[in-house]
């Protein structure tokens, strides 16, 4: 391996993944560290670290590669992974990039762009554009993010001039790029993805796909491969469709193609140009390195494409500060943390660091493999009955009620399960497969789809703090107040606007009333239960 000093652009437990792998092969790392993330473990895992000013400051990455003597950036995923900019500057600078060239970041990283480019390889796409255009419902999107940031679903015509600034200043926030388009929003289908790799020489393979149907707010919590009850010929087509997709774009590197898939339709979705938060599946699945195969491609190496073989089936489920009903982010200090043996587990904090309210509140990512999906989610539940956190509200529940869920059990998921199966909501009888292994109705039209769950209407019911009190659901920042003393107001209408973890939480009114006193102001920091507004009814 030519490197001899990776410096990782990135933080927690994606930071932490990366020093594995460059400790096993023997090469040094660097840390880049933010002011108010001083006390965080990666700061204190690598071989040396450097104060920078922000984490979304390309060239204070690139001072602290020229101060660190680094000779390549490997960027992670999220903040500036995806950035063609930050590369450029990179390769300018003179390490070398972990990742697509600079130009190919430019064009995968436009989401409109790389559906052209789709659409011209003979993989179908949602139609985006205008509300006219596209229809409802429909699906606000950054044009250069991911990970639910600057995503917000549209039903009717009056709301869609809300949603189009929340999340470009959640874009904003989160990528620097607060470019949003709209997109056809489809209520039930499956996400599915492929994972790519591709060296310098145009060998590009598909080296599984990974299933991430169940989300919440538009971000993934479980993740799995192979993708149950998935038809071979809607695999095959997944994975000639991606491996297409990155040809045309000269892609090099390890990259993600992401699909919807309903019924047998498959539309494309982004490339994601980085690793992603649920590689390890893939990893379980195949005995890949894919950290390591980065840098071997980075470095020039060609591509073996019969370096694996998968086997198994693998599973990962993401332990999240946050509330295991709302999903809204949690802060607070990790007095214990157990985490659990037999399982691959990768931490992002230890016990007795902080978990704070600027950034992503993942604790750890837990992955099972077995021989087959009941006994890798057996080894999941196992794992997760021995997971305990203490100090901070945790989602743990959460996912060992997901876990031992017979719906889930059964693989018949969709992005509406969550819907269809509120968190920790009492679990049914069901009989897996057959004729009435599917809800039905007799002699009766089917019902309408039921909206994503309203994760804002049960936090502004969990925010009344008694008669007349509208509290904080959680530890964040005030960007925006929306009502003065003495205004009237409905039902669900916004009061205050939080940020938390770069996503934005309206608190609304949990009815109508008149207010009596706003007792906080744009740019003050509040902790969960501190009283925003106080309302007379």
């Amino acid at each position: 391996m030519p490197f001899h000093r990776v410096l990782v652009a990135n933080r927690g437990e994606i930071a932490m993944r990366i020093f594995r792998t460059c400790a096993r092969l023997g090469i040094e790392t660097v840390a880049v560290v933010a002011p108010d993330d001083r006390g965080s473990l990666h700061a204190r895992s690598a071989d040396a670290s450097v104060e920078i000013a922000s984490y979304l400051d390309a060239a204070e990455h690139v001072r602290a590669s020229r101060e660190s003597g680094a000779d390549a950036v490997h960027p992670g995923y999220g903040f500036l992974a995806e950035s063609g900019d930050f590369a450029e500057a990179v390769e300018q600078a003179g390490p070398t990039w972990i990742g697509p060239p600079s130009e190919v970041l430019r064009v995968a990283g436009d989401k409109l762009a790389a559906k052209r480019i789709t659409s011209e390889v003979g993989v179908p796409t949602l139609p985006t554009g205008t509300v006219d255009h596209v229809g409802l419902p429909l699906v606000v999107k950054a044009a250069a993010g991911g990970g639910g940031r600057g995503m917000r679903v549209v039903r009717d015509r009056a709301s869609l001039d809300d949603a189009l600034a929340h999340a470009a200043r959640e874009a904003e926030a989160a990528f620097g790029d607060g470019i949003v388009f709209c997109e056809r929003y489809l209520e039930r289908p499956r996400h599915v993805e492929v994972q790519l790799l591709a060296d310098a020489h145009g060998a590009v393979a598909a080296v599984g796909l990974r299933d991430c149907s169940v989300q919440r707010r538009h971000q993934k919590v479980v993740e799995e491969s192979p993708p149950p009850r998935l038809p071979g010929a809607v695999s095959d087509r997944l994975a000639d469709g991606a491996v297409a997709f990155a040809r045309a774009l000269g892609y090099r590197g390890a990259g993600t193609a992401e699909f919807l898939v309903s019924g047998e339709e498959i539309f494309f979705l982004e490339l994601n140009a980085r690793i992603q938060v649920e590689h390890p599946v893939t990893e379980e699945l195949t005995g890949l390195d894919l950290v390591e195969w980065q840098l071997r491609i980075a470095a020039g190496e060609h591509l073996a494409t019969d370096c694996y073989k998968a086997a198994g089936h693998a599973v990962e489920a993401r332990l999240y500060a946050e509330d295991p009903r709302t999903f809204l982010p949690q802060s607070g200090r990790i007095e214990r943390l157990r985490l659990p043996g037999g399982v691959r587990v990768d931490a992002g904090v230890e016990e007795g660091d902080e978990v704070g309210t600027g950034y992503d509140p993942m604790i750890a990512k837990l992955i099972a493999h077995g021989t087959s999906r009941n006994e890798a989610l057996d080894r999941l539940a196992a794992a997760l009955s021995e997971t305990q956190v203490d100090g901070v509200v945790t989602n743990v529940r959460f996912l060992r009620w997901l876990v031992g869920h017979p719906v889930f059990r059964s693989g018949d998921v969709s992005t509406a399960f969550l819907v269809e199966h509120p968190p920790l909501s009492a679990v049914p009888v069901r009989i897996a497969g057959g004729p009435w292994g599917a809800p039905w109705r007799l002699n009766l039209a089917p019902p309408a789809p039921a909206p994503p769950p309203d994760v804002d209407a049960v936090a502004a019911e969990r925010s009344h703090g008694g008669a007349g009190v509208v509290s904080s659901p959680m530890p964040g920042t005030v960007i925006a107040v929306h009502v003065g003393a003495g205004e009237e107001v409905e039902s669900r209408q916004p009061l205050v606007t939080l940020e938390a973890m770069k996503m934005e939480h309206p608190v609304t009114a949990p009815f109508a009333a008149t207010v009596s006193a706003v007792k906080v102001a744009v740019g003050d920091t509040v902790a969960a239960g501190a009283t925003l507004v106080e309302l007379d009814s």
